[in-house]
């Protein structure tokens, strides 16, 4: 059984120059900062770069241009996605709405939301986050509990999310709600887009084990939503949720979440490095490249209008395998004062501190693998 394609990874455009108009931008707009500050990038929100971005026209760069956005190919968006990553530009402000919530509305959302919405999203001016995860659901997606009810043109919805990333800054939030009367797992599930600022919601920061403020709880208690910012067809939650599933999992995210830290270890180590030292990057490197190619063939069949998911659980466990490992392997090789004050110091401990998360963003190593089972026909 063939999962990755060979197929070629062929832009409309010549790569080096968007990947050179990309660099121009970055030497102009990237805000300073050392390894430490470009690790784990996708997860810093920066306002004014998110803007910038936006100006110059990458972000949703493959939305029609009559919604604001660029009409470009996919394969396009996936190289300025590596180059702004590899470069550790802090994308987290923009990122869930140009990859998750721009998509959905162009997918399932109404003519009215797409004119509304869209436009800002890709100007850099309007954020969302995505409201799946419930306290007491785990991983079980489907044992959501978060709640609504019809009233007339609105629905009251209560409930509570967590782990709900940049919900402190973002305007609306992308939730999975329970809507049919007794409906069981998978059935009676419906999306909404939902307004932070409405009364009754209550946004909580969850302070991580480095200071981060990336994860929130989103508390609703009897907020109004008028039905037209419902998403999708009511009870068909669960099929749009999934269809959203391959573009979070198979992207460059999933593998350069610690590329800061490889190429700051690449410099420490100089022109004549160690013989561990040297097996170790050319190791890593392999692995990396690896990746790069299963990740990129994943993202030619979702621009070839395929639905990928056996391909993207696979591209996330593994690399999220390979983020987690990389700073545990450097840091065994590597005589280090990890309270030192030297950037590859700070890279080093940053990342053993928040690599073991990797593997919980965007659904946990038992979820895929049971996903990955179910697509190689092995269960």
């Amino acid at each position: 059984m063939q999962t990755f394609s060979t197929r070629p990874f062929e832009p409309p455009v010549d790569p080096g120059v968007l990947r050179a108009q990309v660099r121009a931008f970055l030497a102009e707009h990237q805000p300073a900062g050392d390894a430490a500050s470009r690790a784990n990038s996708w997860a810093v929100a920066d306002r004014t770069f998110t803007r910038a971005l936006g100006k110059a026209g990458f972000i949703g760069m493959i939305w029609p241009k009559d919604y604001g956005g660029g009409g470009r190919h996919p394969l396009e968006r996936y190289i300025v996605l590596e180059e702004l990553l590899a470069a550790g530009a802090p994308v987290g402000m923009h990122w869930i709405a140009d990859r998750q919530g721009g998509p959905l509305l162009l997918r399932y959302g109404t003519e009215a939301q797409r004119r509304d919405l869209l436009p800002r999203m890709a100007a850099g001016e309007l954020y969302t986050c995505i409201g799946m995860s419930e306290p007491g659901s785990g991983s079980d997606l489907a044992s959501v509990r978060t709640r609504g009810e019809r009233e007339g043109d609105h629905w009251r919805i209560s409930g509570q999310k967590v782990w709900t990333t940049n919900a402190h800054h973002a305007h609306y939030m992308i939730a999975l709600v329970r809507t049919g009367e007794r409906s069981q797992r998978q059935e009676g599930l419906t999306q909404f887009l939902i307004d932070l600022k409405s009364p009754g919601v209550a946004v909580r920061p969850i302070i991580d084990l480095v200071g981060g403020h990336d994860f929130n709880e989103v508390f609703l208690e009897n907020v109004l939503v008028p039905d037209a910012m419902r998403v999708g067809e009511e009870g068909a939650g669960w099929r749009q949720v999934t269809a959203e599933l391959s573009l979070e999992r198979s992207g460059p995210e999933r593998y350069l979440s610690s590329y800061a830290l490889l190429l700051e270890f690449i410099r420490v180590c100089g022109d004549r490095p160690a013989p561990a030292a040297a097996e170790l990057i050319g190791r890593l490197t392999a692995e990396l490249w690896t990746l790069r190619h299963m990740s990129r063939s994943t993202a030619a069949k979702l621009a070839a209008g395929e639905d990928p998911a056996l391909e993207a659980a696979i591209v996330k466990d593994l690399g999220n395998s390979f983020e987690q490992a990389l700073p545990r392997m450097i840091q065994a090789i590597s005589d280090v004062d990890l309270a030192s004050d030297s950037a590859f110091a700070r890279a080093l401990a940053l990342l053993l501190q928040i690599a073991p998360s990797f593997s919980l963003r965007g659904g946990t190593r038992e979820i895929l693998r049971g996903i990955i089972a179910r697509g190689l026909g092995l269960r």
